[in-house]
This record gives structure tokens, C-alpha cells and sequence, in this order.
């Protein structure tokens, strides 16, 4: 098939959400510069549905990129036996070695985050963080807790509770921790949400952003600077997240040789209003 006349296929949960969207803008750019045509299709994070399309697009492209996916390794593994290029973004879950893949530098960005803390004086840090076994959870909490290692900080326990990335569950842990006997003077939330969660928590309580509290969320999405006082986050750089995957697909549909199966854009911290030097005491 002429480089021309390529197709690859994107299978992507929805297609109308600023984290997929930022995605798919660097795939679309990405894939104008290859002159490659796309298949897009949404799985609704549905692993059946997933498993029909890739199974359609196998017939179809010459290579498909699959966003947050729903299958595990050894289904992966055995797409790629039959010699079918994909890649994955962001996988949800750990993959074998042999699985392209790219997503954010999770734990880089999470270090910067709570480094940005322990740098304004804050040592009663909490972190509210995504659902456990996740890879962006895991790898936010590697970075998390190495900084606090770093600076001779054990992490209680009790300031350390998982949630949903979303809203609703960043709002109830906060209220948990802001509740407890001794409440911490920052919260590092593992997705914005649970930050703007957190954010609705602490005031609910009159409890004053930053002066009181400080807060730090991930992802820099667009509600990160609507809410006010401004979300201090760590930038995830989803559209070089799709270009990189799409870059990466090209050369592995050519069969050349790469350095990597797996590649981690920067993330980087954004520094805006509910981060401040904790109070005298606190």
C-alpha cells in the first residue's frame, strides 16, 4: 500500500471530553503530516466492544493507537503476534515490555508537584489519589512518595485516600481528611477534579485557598483556570502524547528500527493561586 493512501485506526472511549479530545488533537496533526487517513471509533469503554473494532481495523488499516485500553496484555500480545502495529496511550494497566506504548511521565510530574510543596514550607502533606492499580495511580504515588523520601518525610497513612478521578469522590476524600483531628496544610489531588473536589470541600468548611490550605491538582485541563482561585496542576501534554503515538506507529508500520517501545512526554508544573507557604503553626 502507498505511504499515501495509509490508514491507521483510533479506537478512543468518547471522542467529546477535553482529556480525549487534547489526544486526538495531536493524533489528527500528527497523521496530517504522515498524509494518513484515520478511522475513529469510540469503544465507550465497553472491553467487548473494543475487541470487535480492533478486530474490524485489523482487516481494514495498517495499524491502529488505542487510548485508555480496555484489554489486557495477552490480548494485546496477540494482536501483535499476527503482526498488526498498534500502540497504546496511556495504558490503564502496566503492559508487557513488548506492547508500544506512551503516556505522561506520571511520576516526574507528581515529584514536581509535591517538590513545589515541601519548597513553600509544607510538611503535613495529603494525597488524594486515583483508583488503585491504575498506572497513572501508581506511578503519581511513586513520585509522591519520593519526594517526601527525599526530604526525610514518611507519609502517614491516614493522609494518603484513593479515589474516583472525578469530582464527587475528590470531594469526599478531602472532607474526610479535613475533618480528621490533625488536617493537613496541603493536598495533592492526582487528577484536577479531584483538586476542584477538594477545592469545594475545603470551603464548604470556611477553610481559606491558600491561606489555609494549599492545593495541587494533575492534568492542567481547561477547569483548571475557570475555577478561582486558579488550580496550581501539573500539565499533562496529551496532544505530544498522540503525536508521539502516531510518530511512533509510522515507523513501526515501516518496520525501522526504534530506541523505544515506550515513551514518556514531559509533564510540567503550572504554578497559578492555591499554593502559598503554609501559616505560622501550621
Amino acid at each position: 500500500m502507498a505511504a499515501s493512501t495509509r490508514r491507521i485506526g483510533v479506537l478512543v472511549p468518547v471522542v467529546f471530553d477535553w482529556y480525549f479530545a487534547g489526544i486526538l488533537h495531536g493524533v489528527a496533526d500528527a497523521a496530517y503530516e504522515h498524509r494518513l487517513r484515520l478511522e475513529l471509533m469510540p469503544t465507550r469503554h465497553e472491553h467487548a466492544r473494543e475487541v470487535a473494532l480492533l478486530e474490524e481495523l485489523r482487516e481494514e488499516t495498517d495499524g491502529a493507537v488505542l487510548v485508555l485500553a480496555e484489554q489486557s496484555s495477552e490480548e494485546l500480545l496477540d494482536v501483535l503476534s499476527d503482526e498488526y502495529p498498534m500502540v497504546v496511550i496511556d495504558p490503564r494497566a502496566p503492559l508487557d515490555a513488548r506492547i508500544p506504548s506512551v503516556s505522561a511521565a506520571h511520576a516526574a510530574g507528581a515529584e514536581q508537584a509535591v517538590q513545589h510543596l515541601l519548597d513553600l514550607g509544607h510538611r503535613r502533606i495529603a494525597a488524594i489519589t486515583g483508583p488503585p492499580g491504575w498506572l497513572a495511580t501508581e506511578e503519581r504515588r511513586r513520585g509522591c512518595r519520593a519526594a517526601l523520601a527525599a526530604a526525610g518525610i514518611e507519609l502517614d497513612p491516614a493522609l494518603e485516600l484513593a479515589a474516583d478521578f472525578d469530582f464527587e469522590p475528590g470531594t469526599q476524600a478531602a472532607a474526610e481528611l479535613l475533618d480528621a483531628g490533625r488536617a493537613p496544610t496541603a493536598i495533592f489531588a492526582f487528577s484536577d477534579m479531584i483538586a476542584i473536589g477538594a477545592m469545594r470541600a475545603a470551603w464548604a468548611r470556611g477553610i481559606e485557598i491558600p491561606g489555609e490550605l494549599s492545593i495541587v491538582g494533575f492534568d492542567d485541563s481547561a477547569y483548571a483556570t475557570v475555577v478561582h482561585p486558579a488550580l496550581t496542576t501539573v500539565r499533562q501534554p496529551l496532544a505530544e502524547m498522540g503525536g508521539t503515538a502516531v510518530d511512533l506507529l509510522v515507523r513501526l508500520i515501516r518496520q525501522e528500527m526504534v530506541d523505544t517501545l515506550h515513551l514518556e512526554p514531559f509533564t510540567r508544573l503550572v504554578v497559578r493561586e492555591t499554593t502559598a507557604r503554609p501559616r505560622p503553626g501550621g
